[in-house]
């Protein structure tokens, strides 16, 4: 039989469709064609970092803001090389202002040359490419906000932003994920021509990345908070307003915390379904890098099938008064907009929503009367009330009356 005969013969079996993918398969031993490969489900990883100076210059001996950066940059390189569909944005939680330190919004307008103004970083052999420009853009962001950072400014705002922090990171979130649908994603692919390429695909325009994918799964998204800052009362209703808007969201907290008080975030982490630590030694901050390894590294979707740590019991669930901004054990609560405040209302008006409330005996200390024991049947006897008074009773006996 010559060549050409075989040829035709075999042109004529692959197109007749006889052929199955088991017997071509055979050839090298192998099954792949008949074994639907299920790609992975991006995953985007928003961190939030707390920059307040005031936290950070009280940490400064046992952990520096230089160190924890360091230690977050690995951990996002060992996000990013899970997957390479994976995402991941940075804001900076600042004293009067959030920012953002990954991804940098691109500028619209060149600068004297003509081409973008955004300063790249140097090459460099010794790195991967994608993490070297992560890292460059993050530290060059950073620096930026805290040398534009006024003594001012700090000195007026001891505390973070935080709520406005989280805003942000819903909005970008709610972005990436409409332009990522069950049959698109974002581009992921590091293009190495280009110097504004970003790692994992992301871009604060996510219309400026969309192609088909084969993964039919939805963006896989969660938020990081490192927080450092104590007393957050003063945004209490901004707070309150971002976790349930998570918790709808579904979109998980985690938290953790590296100073000051935890009585919001640990309400953060239980509504939303995710890990609160909080490292309070020197001891565990010496292994920052540890915890966010072994305990925030794992996606939701992982965290189904281990056993994750975090602070279950004991959640603080004290909330802070719409007056004067103080965490209350008690409080007095609008029954219209269901406002907490820490006193009872002057003229009866809600400090919110403007409602009359009809006061009445409100704001009194309640008469507690305890549970009254069968007194003994026989005329004359005497039985014990709850406030030690004594009331004469016969057979029946009548209902004792609270002292006025």
């Amino acid at each position: 039989m010559n060549t050409t005969t075989s040829n035709k013969r075999l042109i004529a079996y692959v197109d007749s469709g006889q052929s199955s993918s088991g017997e071509m398969n055979a050839v090298d031993a192998t099954d792949r064609a008949a074994t639907h490969q299920e790609v992975e489900a991006p995953s985007l990883l928003t961190i939030i970092l707390d920059t307040n100076p005031h936290a950070w210059a009280l940490l400064a001996d046992t952990l520096p803001l230089s160190k924890a950066v360091a230690n977050l940059l690995v951990f996002i390189n060992a996000h990013l090389s899970i997957n390479y569909a994976n995402r991941v944005a940075v804001l900076a939680s600042h004293s009067e202002r959030a920012e953002w330190l990954y991804p940098t919004p691109a500028p619209h307008l060149p600068n004297n040359n003509g081409d973008n103004s955004t300063v790249q970083p140097p090459d460099d052999a010794n790195k991967y490419r994608p993490f070297a420009q992560l890292e460059y853009a993050l530290l060059t962001n950073l620096q930026t906000l805290l040398r534009t950072t006024t003594p001012a400014s700090i000195s007026s705002s001891p505390s973070t932003l935080l709520a406005g922090a989280l805003t942000r990171a819903l909005t970008y979130i709610s972005k990436q994920s409409l332009s990522t649908g069950p049959s698109q994603t974002g581009n992921t692919s590091f293009n190495y021509s280009d110097p504004s390429s970003v790692a994992g695909g992301n871009s604060l325009n996510p219309s400026d990345n969309v192609v088909t994918s084969r993964s039919s799964q939805r963006l896989t998204t969660r938020i990081l908070i490192l927080s450092v800052s104590g007393d957050l009362s003063g945004s209490y209703i901004e707070l309150m307003n971002t976790i349930f808007a998570c918790q709808r969201l579904s979109i998980p907290l985690d938290i953790l915390k590296l100073s000051g008080s935890a009585t919001f975030l640990q309400q953060a982490a239980d509504t939303t379904g995710g890990i609160y630590l909080s490292l309070t030694t020197p001891v565990q901050r010496a292994g920052l890098l540890q915890y966010l390894m072994f305990a925030f590294l794992p996606d939701p979707a992982a965290r189904e099938n281990l056993v994750m740590p975090g602070e279950t019991e004991g959640v603080d669930f004290r909330a802070a008064c719409f007056c004067h901004k103080r965490v209350v054990d008690v409080g007095f609560v609008c029954s219209i907009c269901l406002s907490i405040f820490c006193e009872p209302l002057g003229d009866g008006t809600c400090l919110l929503c403007g409602s009359h409330l009809s006061m009445g005996n409100y704001g009194r200390k309640p008469v507690v009367v305890a549970r009254v024991k069968k007194a003994k049947t026989g005329t004359g006897k005497k039985r014990k009330v709850g406030d030690g008074v004594e009331t004469p009773g016969s057979g029946g006996g009548g209902t004792p009356v609270p002292p006025g």
